[in-house]
């Protein structure tokens, strides 16, 4: 017999050293990934059954580049996301998986290329609402004045995920 394949919305548990992220799928694809005490958790009812997440090939990749990207052996996900937002949300959520890793930008930044600086609060909310997290990075959304403001996660995650991602001369820079 071979690997089952599960096309049912299904959700597991994903141990990290940021805390146990709750994994969502449907299909061939991750729909969510929420952290412990998440500001914009899945509703009720829509996460599906439990699963193990071993032999669940979303979720064994899902685990497998969180923790290559967790260690820094990682700079990009392979795991195929599909999201349900609103059309608005959705160009927020595509513009966020555009940011390059090791990189920020800004609310303001992002509302103007999307189209126009009025857009700022409307980038934020679908920011705050991203519901991949890490992979689809909206931990790279900063301030205007490069403060790490609001994240779903809490602010020592999206901190920490920052400081991994921080380019190793401008770390280093810190040090003197």
């Amino acid at each position: 017999m071979g690997v089952m394949t599960s096309t049912a919305r299904r959700h597991t548990t994903l141990a990290t050293d940021l805390g146990d992220l709750l994994a969502v799928a449907d299909g061939d694809a991750l729909v969510g990934l929420y952290f412990p005490g998440h500001w914009h958790p899945p509703a009720d009812g829509t996460i599906g059954a439990p699963v193990s997440p071993t032999g669940d090939p979303v979720f064994e990749t899902t685990r497998s580049e969180l923790a290559e990207y967790l260690r820094g052996d990682r700079t990009t996900f392979t795991v195929a996301t599909a999201t349900a937002g609103d059309a608005f949300s959705e160009r927020v959520w595509d513009h966020l998986a555009t940011i390059p890793y090791g990189t920020t930008t800004t609310y303001g930044t992002i509302a103007r290329e999307l189209g126009g600086p009025g857009l700022a609060q409307r980038v934020g909310q679908a920011v705050g609402r991203n519901p991949v997290s890490i992979v689809i990075p909206c931990h790279r959304v900063v301030g205007a004045d490069g403060s790490l403001t609001g994240y779903a996660g809490g602010l020592e995650r999206k901190a920490r995920l920052l400081a991994l991602e921080e380019p190793r001369e401008v770390a280093e820079s810190r040090l003197f």
